[in-house]
């Protein structure tokens, strides 16, 4: 038997390069390689480096799918069904919506494949395959496979899983959807083996809230200590009420942490059900503390909801602009499906597209919902300007001085690599058309 995993692209410019920030490594195609038993063949293709090869002899492809791949994904597959091959489909968007992906593909999978691939493959060789597998929430005891990236060219940055979900209830967040508001911790003893394995100093601890389950974090930071690796994760921007705790982050090699501000409106920040920045009213403080310790912030900002307007953005970016933030994201609110922003839209009548995702005339930064008080090409430029602002030279020279003083000399070379062409890829990111291009160099 020979097994097919494919990771789909979002899409690109035709005649250009895939963006390469989006060129991180697949880690979830490492963890379903580490489950498949070893008589059994495998290959990978990755559409965002190379060319997929839809002739391959093969009896199953796999793909998991976001929404933003959504329309690549279903394309890909019609492409090996055509041939009589069966595709299995998972990950967070058809888990959130199985009913539309399974008019795509022959089986979905709910949830974690973890506890349920080799049922699938057992059934695939009895000729039994089911049009759905519901797989919960866990890990396997075993190290991803990153064989699967040889020959692939990533940045150079390891993703070790430290934990999935998150604690809050975000209404905008699929993760919370996901998940349920649970979160679930990885065996310290796991992520630490997973580490030794790495051929990187530079990790980024994929965890969509470290801090979510804090006995579990400080164990795990005194346990990676010895390590001497410099990484990145996310977290909250209440973690600061814990200047010990910062230390520790930082003596553990923390160098960068992502933290979701959202919005600097009250108003708003209710509306999102993001009650943990509610409570923080010392938000400079925070960040100082944060500074201090010698740990960068990403920042993230999301605009969209009903008390947003066009001096929202002006705030927003002096904000970020006098704390010097390592690197900042200045997102424009998108509904994704399965989500209570989602269903909200679609009670208020404010969703543009039918579905935004397979919408031919959709392209990446466009806003997809109508809101409250602009227009939707109004937020989408606004949201536009303020990355070129926040990317410009004079900004970019202000922040990377700053950072210089906060992180390791690891961090310097990437600060700057990052973001002297920070600019150059805001402009070519927007209007990139979804699912399109993508079986033509170059990669």
């Amino acid at each position: 038997m020979k097994i097919t995993l494919i990771q789909p692209s979002i899409g690109k410019k035709k005649g250009e390069k895939y963006i390469g920030t989006w060129k991180m490594e697949p880690l979830t195609y490492a963890v379903i390689k580490s489950l498949i038993p070893e008589h059994i063949e495998t290959e990978f293709f990755d559409d965002r480096v190379e060319l997929i090869d839809y002739d391959t002899r093969t009896d199953l492809v796999l793909i998991s799918v976001e929404t933003y791949t959504a329309k690549r994904s279903y394309e890909i597959a019609a492409r090996f069904r055509a041939r009589g091959i069966k595709v299995v489909m998972g990950g967070y968007h058809v888990t959130l919506i199985p009913n539309e992906a399974e008019q795509f593909c022959d089986t979905v999978v709910i949830g974690n494949a973890e506890g349920v691939l080799n049922r699938i493959l057992a059934d695939l060789e009895m000729g039994n395959l089911k049009p759905r597998y519901e797989g919960r929430a866990q890990y396997a005891p075993i190290l991803p496979d990153r064989t699967i990236y040889s020959g692939k060219k990533y940045l150079p940055v390891s993703l070790t899983e430290t934990g999935r979900g998150c604690c809050h209830n975000c209404e905008f967040c699929a993760i919370t959807s996901y998940y349920r508001c649970n979160y679930h911790p990885r065996p310290i003893d796991d992520i630490c083996r997973d580490i030794e394995d790495s051929k990187h100093k530079l990790h980024f601890l994929v965890d969509d809230n470290l801090v979510a389950n804090k006995n579990h974090f400080a164990s795990l930071l005194e346990r990676i200590t010895p390590y001497k690796i410099k990484w990145g994760g996310q977290g909250t921007l209440s973690m600061a009420k814990d200047e010990k705790l910062l230390k520790t982050m930082k003596k553990s090699g923390c160098e960068l942490i992502l933290i979701g501000f959202e919005s600097l409106n009250d108003d708003n920040l209710s509306a999102m059900n993001k009650n943990v920045n509610i409570a923080v009213k010392e938000r400079d403080e925070y960040v100082k503390r944060i500074h201090d310790a010698g740990i960068g912030i990403y920042a993230t900002f999301v605009f969209g909801y009903d008390y947003d307007n066009e001096k929202t953005f002006e705030q927003t970016l002096e904000f970020a602009k006098k704390h010097k933030f390592y690197t900042a994201a200045f997102n424009h609110l998108l509904p994704f499906p399965g989500t209570e922003l989602y269903r909200r839209f679609e009670k208020e009548k404010r969703i543009i597209y039918d579905r935004w995702w397979l919408a031919d005339e959709y392209k990446y930064g466009d806003v997809a919902f109508k809101p409250r008080t602009m227009s939707p090409e109004k937020l989408s430029e606004l949201a536009f300007l303020a990355r070129k602002e926040f990317a410009s030279f004079h900004t970019v020279i202000n922040r990377g001085f700053a950072s210089m003083k906060r992180s390791s000399p690891l961090l310097w070379s990437m600060f700057w690599a990052m973001n002297l062409k920070l600019g150059e890829e805001v402009s070519e990111k927007m209007n990139v058309p979804l699912g399109r291009n993508l079986d033509e160099l170059p990669k």
